[in-house]
C-alpha cells in the first residue's frame, strides 16, 4: 500500500487518469485510507485534505486523482441584493450547516432542518445532485485524531 502525503502535479497530457472516489466528509479528513478503480490501495497521511480533481500519485504514465462523490444538495437561488444574501447565508450558518457560495445560488446540505427553515421564511430552493465544496472545508464538526 502506497502512502499518499500530498497532492502532485500531473499536467501530462499522456498520463492516463484513475479515478479514486471518496465522499466529502472522509476527503475531509487527513489521515484515511482508499481504493483506487483499478483496485490498487492507499493509506493517506496528509498535511492539508485533498480536494476534487487533485492528483495524489504518479506510477509511470498512470496518474490517481481524486474524485468526490456528487451528494443531494440545496440549491438556493440569489435575491438581488447582498443583505438578502447574506441574511440566507447567516440562516443556514446558524443551523451550524456549511455552504457552497455559487455566483447565482447558495448550497447546502439536503437536510430536514435547512428545509423546514426555508419553507418557513419563504425561501424558494430546488434539490440537486452534486459535488459540494463548502466554504472552509468538506464539514463543519468533528476532528481529525
Amino acid at each position: 500500500m502506497e502512502i499518499i502525503r500530498h497532492p502532485i502535479d500531473s499536467t501530462s497530457a499522456a498520463i492516463t487518469i484513475t479515478l479514486l472516489t471518496v465522499d466529502r466528509l472522509t476527503l475531509a479528513r487527513r489521515r484515511w485510507r482508499g481504493i483506487a478503480e483499478d483496485g490498487r490501495e492507499f493509506g493517506f497521511d496528509l498535511e492539508h485534505p485533498l480536494h476534487h480533481g487533485e492528483a495524489f500519485f504518479l506510477d509511470g504514465e498512470r496518474a490517481y486523482q481524486i474524485q468526490q462523490q456528487p451528494e443531494t444538495v440545496l440549491r438556493i437561488p440569489l435575491e438581488t441584493s447582498r443583505s438578502a444574501a447574506a441574511r440566507l447565508g447567516w440562516m443556514v450558518g446558524n443551523l451550524h450547516f456549511q455552504i457552497e457560495v455559487a455566483e447565482e445560488a447558495l448550497f447546502a446540505p439536503e437536510d430536514s432542518a435547512i428545509r423546514q427553515m426555508l419553507d418557513r421564511e419563504h425561501v424558494p430552493f430546488t434539490v440537486e445532485t452534486r459535488v459540494f465544496t463548502p466554504l472552509g472545508g468538506g464539514h463543519s464538526h468533528g476532528h481529525d485524531h
